[in-house]
This record gives structure tokens, C-alpha cells and sequence, in this order.
């Protein structure tokens, strides 16, 4: 069996507690960190993706609290099968988010940091 290998993306979540949110991606997703400074910031990578949390604390015009939690993003892997068995049994699998096919041709399953920001994995046919 495959194993799960992440493709492509650059985002950067806000969130409302660095710390808290890099446990959960290493923990759920398996990134490493890569880099934390102590000011806000997480550095986060698995294979090809690079993660970014960053704490919307209200320090600056574009760091408003309430930024934490809004965020989304999209990251492609390979092996979303695996990937969304070992998301449903750590229990971070969005339950109105289940792994299906999409009328666009991607099979794709979405999960909520604990900020309620929306992560949706998916995986692209093989090509013929």
C-alpha cells in the first residue's frame, strides 16, 4: 500500500495559539517543525508542503483575533485513503467533510485545526 505523501502548498494558517496549533499538525498530519522563534510563529513541513501558523493576536493591522479560525486551504497528497483512515481514527476527520469523489475530479476529505480553520487533503487521479 501506498503511503500518504503531501505534494504542494504554501499556506499560513491564523490561529489563536501557535503552540497548540503545531502539536495538532504534527500530531494529526505528521508535519515537523521546523522553526519556532517564540514570537507567534510556526514553521511546519511535511515532504514538499511547507506550513506556516501564525497567531492573530491583535498587534497589528492584519493580525485581528478574529482572522484565527476563518482560514482554509487545500493541500494535495498521494495516498488519501491511508490518510483519511489515519485522520478518522486520531478523530481530527470533518464529520460534513468526508472523503468523496468531486464532481472536479479530485477525491478530497477535509479536517478543522483546533482553531475550527478548514484543511482539505486531496488527491488527484492517476493519470492513464
Amino acid at each position: 500500500m501506498d503511503q500518504p505523501r503531501f505534494l504542494a502548498a504554501v499556506p499560513a494558517l491564523a490561529v489563536s495559539d501557535e503552540r497548540r496549533a503545531v502539536a495538532f499538525l504534527q500530531d494529526a498530519l505528521g508535519f515537523v517543525e521546523l522553526t519556532h522563534e517564540g514570537r507567534g510563529l510556526g514553521i511546519l513541513r511535511r515532504d514538499e508542503v511547507e506550513l506556516h501558523v501564525w497567531v492573530a493576536d491583535g498587534s497589528a493591522p492584519g493580525a485581528e483575533r478574529h482572522l484565527a479560525g476563518t482560514v482554509s486551504c487545500r493541500i494535495e497528497v498521494t495516498g488519501i485513503d491511508e490518510l483519511y483512515r489515519h485522520c478518522q481514527a486520531v478523530g481530527v476527520a470533518h464529520p460534513n467533510g468526508p472523503l468523496s469523489e468531486k464532481p472536479w475530479g479530485t477525491r478530497e476529505f477535509a479536517v478543522l485545526d483546533p482553531d475550527n480553520n478548514l484543511i482539505t487533503l486531496y488527491e488527484r487521479p492517476a493519470r492513464a
